[in-house]
């Protein structure tokens, strides 16, 4: 557990510093991707100890960790990526939750409109855009 804080202690510290992708590559490759390959060798060395059997819920989370291993690497070899998408996943959890409650409006056209609707107010509101009704009849749009 140490370790992982260590990785986002790491993430922390050039998002503050407003690394570019360059950077954020070096210190990666310095600091973090030795706690990467730590990690993975902890993990095989447990998996292979047999200790958990495969089906049990700790033997399911380690082989689905190894076989993510290669698109976590990404992170360490790319500045422009994050360690996670926590940021995605806080930006769009407005909008899912705003989409899935419009879908039981009415009938199922309107809901598939209110959430079409929806998606673009909250797609604006998210780029600081205007936005603006085209007429009393129309839908909103959007622009900078």
């Amino acid at each position: 557990m140490r370790q992982i804080q260590h990785l986002y202690r790491v993430e922390a510290r050039l998002r503050e510093q407003r690394a570019g992708p360059k950077l954020r590559e070096a210190v990666r490759a310095h600091e973090s991707r030795p706690i990467v390959k730590q990690l993975e060798r902890a993990f095989i060395r447990l998996k292979s100890s047999g200790r958990f059997l495969p089906q049990s819920l700790l033997g399911i989370a380690m082989d689905y960790a190894l076989g993510q291993w290669q698109t976590l690497d990404v992170y360490l070899t790319d500045g422009r990526v994050e360690i996670d998408n926590n940021l995605v996943e806080n930006a769009i959890r407005p909008t899912a939750i705003g989409k899935k409650n419009w879908l039981f409006m009415g009938d199922a056209d309107a809901g598939e409109r209110g959430a079409i609707i929806y998606t673009v107010i909250e797609s604006c509101r998210r780029r600081a855009l205007i936005l603006t009704p085209i007429s009393k009849t129309s839908s909103p749009a959007c622009h900078g």
